[in-house]
């Protein structure tokens, strides 16, 4: 079990942003090898966040980092499709409208998506949601990137969406922005079930996740714990054995 100062004693110097997730999307490893450690560590991450609340049943949750570039999109993808290969109607919601990844990733259209159904004034979600080649996987992009994104994650409309949509999956997902660079996370947080904090081994700043855990307790956040990814195997004993290390719950951290 890794303690908070064992945790944080990973943490190095602040890395530079990436694009290249917006441009192509990000890795599918849970797609492309099944079979392989990684996909078999996104599968426990998955089993470990079930289990997290065996009093409360979790069908909506967040996916954030403290700052950008830090893994949260792909995590959150891959993770959702562990989700649906256990036969759960699942849809992953790109809630990033700033930097948004998931239309590159699934290979879909982003002409409609979730800022196309908050503008409108009679959404018609069978045009923005989009079947994935993942049997139960279903997606959410961003839509075009509004000049407000603040503003309608913070709507009634959010709120509405979110109702209807828990009717209809068993389990929503959705990829927000970083915790630390705008409010957008702090807004959708407040909005779900529980919230994941991916930490990169190596990359996030300790400063930083603590801000970030702050930030999410304010608006009363459900903060159930955290993802620490791109672990070596000199970092992780040998035990992972690759890029993703392993999912903390808050109690692991005390």
């Amino acid at each position: 079990m890794t303690t908070e100062g064992e945790l944080m004693a990973l943490f190095k110097k602040k890395k530079q942003l990436d694009s290249s997730s917006m441009k192509n999307g990000v890795g599918l490893i849970t797609v492309t090898k099944p079979t392989s450690t990684i996909a078999e560590q996104f599968r426990t991450i998955r089993t470990n966040i079930q289990f997290s609340s065996a009093d409360q049943q979790l069908k909506t949750l967040v996916f954030t980092s403290a700052d950008p570039s830090e893994g949260k999109s792909t995590i959150s993808s891959n993770v959702a499709v562990t989700w649906a290969d256990q036969g759960n109607k699942v849809l992953l919601i790109d809630g990033d409208l700033r930097r948004p990844t998931v239309a590159r990733s699934f290979r879909v259209s982003n002409s409609h998506g979730l800022t196309t159904i908050l503008t409108a004034k009679q959404a018609n979600l069978s045009e923005s949601i989009h079947e994935t080649e993942v049997p139960n996987l279903y997606v959410l992009p961003s839509g075009p990137v509004p000049p407000n994104p603040s503003e309608l994650l913070n709507s009634s409309k959010m709120d509405q969406l979110l109702k209807v949509l828990k009717e209809q999956f068993d389990i929503i997902i959705l990829d927000v922005p970083p915790v630390n660079t705008v409010t957008d996370a702090q807004i959708l947080a407040s909005k779900v079930d529980g919230v994941i904090l991916v930490v990169p081994q190596g990359i996030a700043l300790k400063g930083a996740v603590l801000r970030a855990r702050d930030l999410l307790k304010k608006v009363n956040a459900n903060l159930i714990g955290a993802v620490l990814n791109r672990v070596t195997d000199a970092a992780s004993g040998g035990y992972y054995g690759g890029y993703y290390g392993g999912y903390y719950g808050t109690d692991d951290k005390k």
